[in-house]
C-alpha cells in the first residue's frame, strides 16, 4: 500500500505521526515511512490486547511478590546497573531524562525519576514494580525492547495509547551469559523532546550494563577481553568473550561479535565454536594474557587488536582458583597430545607461554656456554627453575599470577612446571 506523502499541511514529525496514527487506526493503512517497523508492529499487537487507544493508562504495579521476586531474581542485573549509575545520573542530570531498568517481562526494578515540576506521568511510571510491558500501558520503547529484544525508540504520538504522548523514550536490552534479554535500559523525557540522539546514549550504557552482568556471571569462563586500541579495553566499547573449561566460547557481547565477524544472534550457530578457530590462539595462551596490562593478539580473521585475559573465582575476585589451574593444565596437555611427539615439548613451551600467539617481543634468555668440567648442565639449570618456580609460588602463597611476574615469565609456563611437578 502507497505510504502518505509529505503534506505542505504535515510539516511537524508530530504532524504526520498524527495523519499515521489517523490512517492507521481509523483507515486500517499501513503507517509506512512515518514510524518504523518496530512501532507499528508493536500498534498490531496492542490492538489485541486494548479496545481503544483512547482510552487512559493506568501505571499499575504488579503485585508485592512478584515485586520482590523480581528483585531477588536479578541481583547481578541490579548490581550492575548501581555500578553503572552514579555515571549515568552525572550524564543525565542536566537534561531532562531519567533512567529506567525493567526486568525481561517488563518489570520496572530501578529507576533515577526526580519529579521535576512539570512532570505528571514520570512520578507514577517510574515506581519500582510498575509494569511497563505491552499488555498493560501498551506501545512504550521499554515495553516494545522487552518483547522483541531489539533497541528502538518511542517519540511521543507513536506510543499506543493518546494519554501518553507526551512521553519520549529510547531502551536497549541488555543480555545475559546465555543470550537472553536478562533486562532493558530505558531514557524517558516527559513533554521535552530529546535534544540529543537518546538510542546512542541508552546503547552506551545499556553495553556497559551488559559487560558487568556478563563478567560477574562468569566465574567458570576464561574472560578475554579485546579492542583495536588498548585505551578501550576499560570501556564501554570493549569486546568480550568468555571460554568454558572445554576451551570453547559459552558467550559473547556485541562488539566481540561483530570484531570476531561472528553471529551474535543467539542460536545462530548449533554447536559451540572452539576459541582458537574464533580467536587465534589456544586456551593455554588465551590464558597467558596479561590481567592488567594488554599485549597484541593476532586473530584469526587477520585483524591484530590489544587483549588481556582474567579467571575470578566464585567469591568475584580476580584470581586463578584451583579449579582453573587443572582446566587450563588439562587443555594444554590435550593440545600437545595432538601433535608428532618429537614437536610436543618445543610445541609444549610455546603453547603455555603464549609468547608467539599474543605477540609478546620478549628477549630471549641468553645460553650460558659449556665451561670445561661441567656435567649435565640442562638437567641443572631444569632443576634451577624447578627450584626457584616452587620458591616464587610457595612466598606468594601459590598465587601463579604475582610468580610468574616476579620471575618475569608467563604463567602458562608456570602452570606446565606445576604439572611435571605433580
Amino acid at each position: 500500500m502507497t505510504a502518505p506523502g509529505p503534506s505542505l499541511f504535515f510539516n511537524t514529525r508530530s504532524e504526520r505521526i498524527a495523519l499515521a496514527r489517523q490512517r492507521y487506526f481509523e483507515e486500517g493503512e499501513l503507517p509506512s515511512g512515518i514510524v518504523s517497523a518496530a512501532v507499528y508492529e508493536s500498534w498490531a499487537r496492542c490492538q489485541r490486547f486494548h479496545a481503544n487507544p483512547a482510552e487512559k493508562v493506568e501505571f499499575e504495579p504488579v503485585s508485592t511478590s512478584r515485586t520482590h521476586l523480581a528483585l531477588q531474581k536479578h541481583r547481578d542485573l541490579m548490581t550492575a546497573w548501581l555500578d553503572e549509575l552514579p555515571q549515568l545520573q552525572a550524564v543525565l542530570g542536566t537534561t531532562s531524562c531519567a533512567a529506567m531498568l525493567t526486568d525481561p517481562t517488563g518489570v520496572l526494578i530501578g529507576a533515577t525519576c526526580v519529579g521535576r515540576a512539570h512532570e505528571m506521568l514520570m512520578p507514577i511510571a517510574t515506581r519500582t514494580g510498575v509494569n511497563l510491558c505491552e499488555e498493560a500501558v501498551g506501545t512504550t520503547a521499554p515495553g516494545v525492547a522487552a518483547r522483541t529484544g531489539q533497541a528502538v525508540s518511542v517519540f511521543a504520538g507513536e506510543h499506543f495509547f493518546d494519554s501518553v504522548k507526551e512521553m519520549h523514550c529510547a531502551a536497549a536490552p541488555v543480555r545475559d551469559t546465555q543470550g537472553r534479554v536478562a533486562g532493558v535500559l530505558d531514557i524517558s523525557s516527559e513533554a521535552i523532546p530529546f535534544r540529543f540522539e537518546a538510542s546512542i546514549v541508552v546503547g552506551l550504557y545499556a553495553a556497559g550494563i551488559e559487560n558487568r552482568l556478563l563478567i560477574s556471571q562468569s566465574a567458570n569462563h576464561l574472560v578475554v577481553r579485546f579492542q583495536v586500541d588498548a585505551k578501550l579495553l576499560d570501556s564501554h566499547f570493549a569486546a568480550l568473550v568468555g571460554i568454558d573449561q572445554k576451551g570453547e566460547l559459552a558467550w559473547m557481547n556485541g562488539t566481540a561479535a561483530r570484531l570476531l565477524g561472528l553471529p551474535s544472534t543467539p542460536g545462530a550457530h548449533d554447536e559451540r565454536i572452539s576459541a582458537e578457530a574464533a580467536m587465534g590462539a589456544s586456551f593455554s595462551q588465551l590464558a597467558s594474557l596479561p590481567e592488567t596490562d594488554s599485549a597484541f593478539l593476532l586473530l584469526s580473521n587477520g585483524l591484530m587488536v590489544w587483549a588481556r585475559a582474567e579467571m575470578r573465582a566464585v567469591d568475584g575476585h580476580r584470581n586463578l582458583v584451583q579449579g582453573w589451574q587443572d582446566a587450563a593444565l588439562t587443555v594444554a596437555q590435550r593440545e600437545v597430545e595432538a601433535l608428532p611427539l618429537a614437536k610436543a615439548d618445543d610445541a609444549a613451551s610455546e603453547r603455555l607461554s603464549g609468547d608467539t600467539a599474543v605477540g609478546i617481543a620478549r628477549p630471549k634468555p641468553r645460553r650460558k656456554s659449556r665451561q670445561p668440567g661441567d656435567e649435565s648442565p640442562d638437567l641443572d639449570l631444569r632443576d634451577c627453575s624447578q627450584h626457584l618456580i616452587e620458591q616464587a609460588l610457595d612466598r606468594y602463597g601459590g598465587n601463579v599470577a604475582k610468580a610468574a611476574r616476579k620471575l618475569g615469565v608467563s604463567r602458562g609456563l608456570i602452570y606446565r612446571r606445576i604439572g611435571r611437578r605433580k
